[in-house]
């Protein structure tokens, strides 16, 4: 299920996401049904660059494996004063995955993913202990020009969302919509376009029913270095306020890359990942609103072992 246009939440999600570091970064194309999921890939690059690995907390994950293949992972972050920790497991087995999650809330998080129970068929159950109101189905279909995911809630008055994308490696358009049976109101209705090319993704996303606008970029440099910049501009009609975020990125070697990003309200960030040994990394992020100097600079630090 690797080849088409993705599922709607992949558009914009290199520029925001992808780009595999440890800090946080605040830089951030087909018909209106399936407009909106390209433009969420789109989204999801530039997400990566402008947002993935940036944190002001201190977060400590390990993940072990047993001899059969459970994976097994525990995290441990601290936020201010407060201290949240949960564990999880992973179980592989066939085409079915299990994966279990406990934190420190008592809760217990639940999710079976059935992949390929037909061609280009992906199924996944998921529900939160003790939420009775939790459980959810979802079913995922990938063709190669064309991405759908349906999901609804499982209670008497069910919250049910659809999700498409239809376009191919260069231009996909899609939409994302959610619908509350109970009150017979849609929740949430969303659009996007997504343009690929070789080096750069553009995206343009509508989203809070209309009420936001989102225009993204990212850019790939230099290849050889992982170097890539992107930008994010977001329009709210209802407040006719602009958010602009830019980014960067660059691999001062193979195993250790550097992140920046500057929006216009002032607020820069900057954050270095290395990795130590393969699968284990270590990020230090910072972030300084550079209007209010005086006070005091927010620090990161995120260590992740893996065998």
């Amino acid at each position: 299920m690797g080849k088409g246009p993705g599922l709607y939440t992949d558009i914009g999600k290199k520029a925001r996401g992808d780009i595999s570091i440890t800090c946080a970064f605040l830089v951030y194309l087909y018909f209106l049904k399936f407009f909106l999921m390209f433009l969420f890939i789109f989204s999801f690059l530039n997400l990566d660059l402008l947002y993935k690995d940036y944190q002001a907390d201190h977060k400590f994950t390990l993940t072990t494996y047993t001899s059969n293949g459970v994976a097994i992972t525990s995290t441990g972050t601290k936020k201010g004063e407060l201290l949240l920790a949960d564990i999880s497991t992973e179980l592989k087995n066939k085409n079915i995955t299990t994966n279990v999650k406990v934190d420190t809330s008592s809760k217990l998080f639940a999710t079976v993913t059935v992949d390929e129970p037909a061609p280009g068929l992906k199924t996944i159950f998921s529900f939160i202990a003790p939420d009775q109101r939790s459980g959810k189905v979802e079913l995922q279909y990938q063709h190669e020009y064309a991405g759908i995911s349906t999901s609804i809630g499982l209670t008497a008055n069910p919250l049910v969302n659809f999700s498409g994308v239809v376009g191919n490696n260069s231009v996909t358009v899609g939409t994302d919509l959610s619908f509350d049976t109970a009150s017979g109101n849609f929740t949430k209705l969303n659009a996007g376009l997504n343009f690929t090319h070789s080096d750069l993704i553009a995206s343009l996303t509508l989203n809070d029913k209309g009420d936001t606008l989102n225009a993204s970029y990212y850019h790939i440099v230099s290849p050889l270095t992982n170097t890539a910049v992107g930008a994010e501009l977001s329009h709210s009609f209802s407040s006719n306020e602009n958010t602009l975020t830019i980014g960067t990125q660059h691999a001062l070697d193979p195993l250790t890359t550097v992140k920046a990003r500057l929006n216009n309200y002032g607020r820069a960030s900057a954050l270095i990942q290395h990795e130590w040994r393969p699968k284990s990394l270590i990020t230090i992020s910072g972030e300084v609103d550079t209007g209010a100097i005086e006070k005091s600079a927010k620090v990161g630090l995120a260590l992740a072992l893996k065998p």
